[in-house]
């Protein structure tokens, strides 16, 4: 439905969806108790943008014994134009949220890039976009969640009453606490299009000043910054691409069919898309990555259907690829090096962005990287991911495979990966959690508050019935 197309509140409506969504806490706390002892708790998903795969003997998500079935949650309870609100199942994909929400002329505050990650995922996993610069990170405009504790209880946590220290430590807890069922989110107006201005810079040094820039003044050489990302493809070819909100476009570019998005912004100095295309702009070619599938070539593209092109399609094929380890064995078979997949998102202070991809391009040599400025919405740090309040970051996200150099054959022991994690760190940067990491148990609870994660555990898990942080985001269990 078209933008224009606004609706009216339902409440009749949001009445009976209430009732049905208490009905379904009941049954899946029965189900939680249920569960014996000792057994392994997952949520048992239809998709997941996490980067951990399991091995073919722990075998796919939710058909393990002791998932969780909280499909039921999976839906936009309600929508209230008036308050700019909504109440969305934890297992809701921004997709669907942003379909029940976009015909109100709303938006969530951050939307993640990619259609079929959830509102409960990327607020206990983090998310991050490019209105990040000015509103944060996505848990910072939840209000209030609705929460199935590891202990079995259902709580409803907000930032000042009695579960206060669940609401603040929930994000980045990755469902090691226990796992959102409802949440209450802000929402803001939007206009019908998005005009897009892509500026070049030779140098990362020009490029993280004008990041600074912006973030402090909102606008960038008479261009209002409602949305702000970024291009690097090379040392000397980066690119900020800076988007206002727009009641008319003199046209409209489409990057669902022929048209390549990320090839766009070094070709077009402006552009023009509709607000539903600007938020799923990067997930039809998952960034640049659909390029590993062929389906950047226009002859293949032609011919892979248009409802295929997008992320949850392409993860499924590599998830594929990493429990056969067919292109490990061509690899081998043809007397290629072996590759390490190197993928990866990392917050590194925005003075220090120039050190990190000067190293990045020198040391690992992948390109494109995408930068997504950031910088907390409130004045309060998160205690499992202590970014600091008023301090401007950038997210540098790189997603792909390189080869391994001489006298290092096994991916898994992460070569590159540790290169990356050990500068990050230098920089006094923070690492995303979705993917491969190799900390020891000690430091990783020194770089992610292991006092105040273990004395969340304590009051919430304190029969250790779901994983650990390190267990469920190192060790791989």
């Amino acid at each position: 439905m078209p933008v224009s197309d606004t609706r009216t509140y339902d409440a009749g409506k949001a009445r009976d969806a209430e009732d049905a969504h208490e009905i379904e806490v009941a049954r899946l706390r029965e189900a939680y108790a249920a569960l014996p002892p000792g057994v392994p708790v997952r949520l048992a998903k239809r998709t997941s943008n996490l980067f951990r795969f399991r091995g073919p003997s722990q075998g796919q998500a939710g058909t393990r014994r002791g998932s969780l079935d909280a499909s039921a949650f999976g839906h936009v309870r309600s929508v209230d134009p008036v308050t700019r609100t909504a109440r969305v199942g934890g297992m809701t994909t921004y997709e669907d949220l942003c379909d029940a929400t976009l015909p109100y002329q709303l938006m969530p505050l951050v939307v993640p890039q990619l259609k079929t990650i959830t509102l409960g995922g990327a607020v206990t996993g983090l998310g991050i976009e490019s209105t990040s610069f000015r509103n944060g990170l996505p848990h910072e405009s939840v209000t209030e969640m609705e929460i199935l504790t590891g202990d079995g209880r259902v709580v409803q946590a907000t930032a000042v009453n009695e579960y206060a220290d669940l609401f603040r430590g929930f994000p980045n807890s990755y469902g090691t606490l226990g796992y959102a069922l409802s949440l209450t989110i802000e929402l803001e107006p939007v206009r019908p299009f998005v005009h897009l201005r892509h500026f070049p810079f030779q140098t990362a040094e020009a490029c993280m000043d004008a990041i600074a820039r912006i973030a402090a003044e909102g606008s960038y050489r008479g261009h209002k910054a409602d949305f702000l990302d970024g291009t690097a493809f090379a040392p000397g070819e980066l690119y900020l691409t800076v988007g206002a909100f727009s009641a008319v476009a003199p046209w409209r570019s489409d990057y669902t069919g022929q048209q390549i998005y990320y090839q766009s912004v070094r070709r077009d100095k402006e552009d023009f898309l509709t607000i539903r295309d600007y938020l799923w702009r990067w997930d039809t070619d998952w960034f640049w990555c659909s390029q590993a599938f062929g389906v950047q070539n226009p002859l293949v593209r032609r011919l892979w259907p248009r409802r295929y092109r997008r992320s949850d399609v392409y993860r499924k094929l590599v998830a594929l690829d990493r429990r056969y380890q067919l292109t490990g064995r061509l690899n081998a078979r043809r007397n290629r090096p072996q590759r390490e997949p190197v993928i990866q998102d990392v917050e590194i202070p925005v003075e220090r962005g120039a050190e990190f991809l000067r190293y990045f391009a020198a040391n690992v040599g992948m390109s494109p990287v995408w930068m997504c400025p950031l910088r907390l919405r409130g004045e309060q740090a998160w205690p499992l991911y202590p970014l600091q309040p008023g301090e401007a970051y950038v997210n540098f996200g790189f997603w792909g495979t390189v080869p391994l150099p001489a006298g290092r054959a096994d991916p898994a022991y992460g070569h590159y990966n540790r290169l990356v994690q050990d500068e990050v760190a230098w920089l006094n940067g923070h690492k995303s959690l979705y993917s491969t990491s190799f900390y020891a148990e000690d430091e990783f609870y020194r770089r992610y508050n292991g006092a105040a994660y273990h004395a969340l555990k304590r009051a919430y898990d304190g029969e250790g019935r779901l994983l650990g942080l390190h267990e469920k985001c190192v060790s791989g269990r």
